[in-house]
């Protein structure tokens, strides 16, 4: 999810008064529900951000599966978190200067395993047919046209049931074009967070681990945003899944989606 460069050199056009966006589809929502959102799908056991990763989030309980949103040279829109091919594929280079068919002819499993040759590099298309009446996505904003990106969500009926992420700049185009989507900037720090408060008033708010500190929660508890925190690595545990609980934590991003729901039920603190 992370590695956003963000200058905040925020000029007045950036200042709003926004509307509230809609809440995000799960089978219940109040303040005691946690959400399980499962980091570039179910990563562990499948390869990042494919097809294969995504439904084993939905089998493993999720409420959402996170996604990172590129862009190739002839403008689709494919599923990948690094800028270039190298790590996730048998290709090499950037993914913005592909073009779609040469993304699409590349194997996104074999370098995780073996057993998973084959598989494709998806689109948020194919995301987004996968998830509709099922669970919610997490759109993790690379790079991307915010009005494509608008556009392909309502094509696809997933505009109560997705967050998105991203530059606040991009984020603020895309409330613009349509301001009832449900737009996440991170927090950052008490005064960062406060600014975006008073120029987007987001209904949520990102955190990770530099910025979950108790001024940038409180000025979130003020906002009566919820909190969608990051718990990875070290910190993806069952104490700090509860310490994130404790500060006012809504949802937390988890590369354990399984294990996490199992602790959420047990404590009755799942939305399902």
């Amino acid at each position: 999810m992370r590695n956003l460069t963000l200058t905040l050199l925020i000029g007045s056009t950036f200042i709003s008064s926004m509307a509230l966006a809609q809440a995000a589809w799960t089978p219940r929502e109040n303040g005691k529900n946690i959400k399980v959102i499962s980091h570039r799908g179910e990563h562990l056991h499948h390869p990042e951000n494919t097809i294969a990763a995504f439904q084993a989030a939905i089998d493993a309980g999720a409420d959402y599966f996170e996604l990172d949103v590129r862009t190739t040279s002839d403008g689709k829109f494919v599923i990948m978190h690094d800028s270039t091919l190298d790590r996730t594929t048998n290709g090499t280079g950037e993914v913005h200067k592909h073009t779609f068919d040469e993304i699409r002819a590349l194997d996104a499993g074999a370098k995780f395993s073996p057993s998973f040759a084959g598989t494709k590099v998806p689109t948020l298309d194919e995301a987004f047919d996968l998830a509709h009446g099922k669970i919610n996505v997490y759109v993790d904003t690379k790079y991307a046209d915010p009005q494509q990106l608008v556009d392909a969500i309502v094509k696809h009926d997933m505009q109560d049931h997705v967050v998105i992420y991203g530059n606040p700049f991009f984020l603020y185009e895309v409330h613009k074009i349509r301001p009832t989507l449900k737009i996440m900037p991170e927090a950052l720090s008490p005064d960062i967070c406060k600014f975006l408060v008073r120029a987007m008033q987001p209904q949520v708010l990102a955190f990770d681990a530099n910025d979950f500190k108790d001024g940038v929660i409180g000025c979130a508890k003020d906002a009566n945003a919820k909190i969608y925190v990051d718990r990875l690595g070290d910190a993806d545990n069952p104490e700090t899944w509860q310490k994130a609980i404790d500060l006012g934590a809504a949802g937390i991003q988890t590369n354990l989606p399984a294990e996490l729901a199992t602790y959420l039920r047990a404590h009755n603190l799942a939305t399902h």
